[in-house]
């Protein structure tokens, strides 16, 4: 059973264009993104999904020039389900792991429990944003290249197709959905990258815990938080978009 990663990454942002590529302790969000991926014991391989355009050219040479074993796949900028099926079937795929490219703090054990609670039970579609426990930013969705497959073949609405797993999650009754739990509810905390206010909040995390601990995870940052709480104002105000593309 072969468990791939796909990071939908694209230049196009609303709130924040080229957010993936601007730099973090002099490195840009998208190679902060892949090494904190894969650093997952779970995952198999890990593709990068991004839209053709020659803007979106200088992801693909940044990711070459970094680590030229990541796999890189190229297609629809609107259709991202279908863009995110082809990358699917490219590597194929048995299980998706899903993690959007906004998400430079990403945690490789959440990830792993996640996927661990997808392989130990008998669901279509496993995440930690179901019902959101976690601080948004860690996210994480795996499910069946089956569920994908229909998912693609089946849904019509825009919405279906400007993202990848509305289709999956609002037909319960098709799938079987599991929701992974954090022990404390932590959903108000907000770890995320959309705006310049969220960069500032990220940067700060990277720029107190890196230098002393460079495998740093969601309780470090926690523990951080509590230590100099006046961080978590940098970037409380914003308001998340309800589906975010990729």
């Amino acid at each position: 059973m072969k468990v791939v990663a796909i990071i939908q990454a694209r230049m196009g942002s609303t709130r924040l264009p080229g957010k993936i590529m601007k730099e973090i302790l002099g490195k840009p969000v998208i190679l902060w993104d892949l090494d904190r991926i894969s650093l997952s014991k779970l995952i198999d391989e890990i593709v990068v999904a991004i839209p053709y355009g020659k803007e979106n050219d200088v992801i693909v040479d940044t990711i070459k020039e970094y680590n030229d074993k990541i796999v890189i796949t190229r297609g629809s900028e609107n259709d991202v389900l279908d863009r995110y099926y082809q990358a699917a079937v490219q590597a194929n795929a048995d299980v998706v792991v899903r993690i959007t490219s906004d998400c430079p703090l990403i945690d490789p054990v959440v990830i792993d429990n996640v996927i661990e609670q997808f392989l130990d039970n008998d669901c279509d579609y496993c995440s930690n944003s179901l019902t959101r426990t976690y601080p948004r930013g860690l996210d994480t969705e795996v499910f069946s290249f089956k569920s994908l497959e229909e998912a693609w073949k089946e849904a019509k609405k825009d919405h279906e197709r400007e993202h990848v797993t509305p289709y999956i999650i609002e037909n319960p009754d098709k799938f079987k959905l599991l929701n992974v739990a954090n022990g404390i509810d932590l959903s108000h905390l907000r770890w995320t990258l959309d705006t310049k206010d969220d960069f500032e909040f990220i940067s700060a995390i990277y720029k107190w815990i890196y230098p002393k601990k460079q495998l740093f995870l969601m309780d470090d940052i926690f523990e951080l938080l509590g230590k100099k709480p006046e961080l978590i104002d940098i970037n409380r105000h914003i308001e998340q978009k309800q589906v975010h593309g990729g």
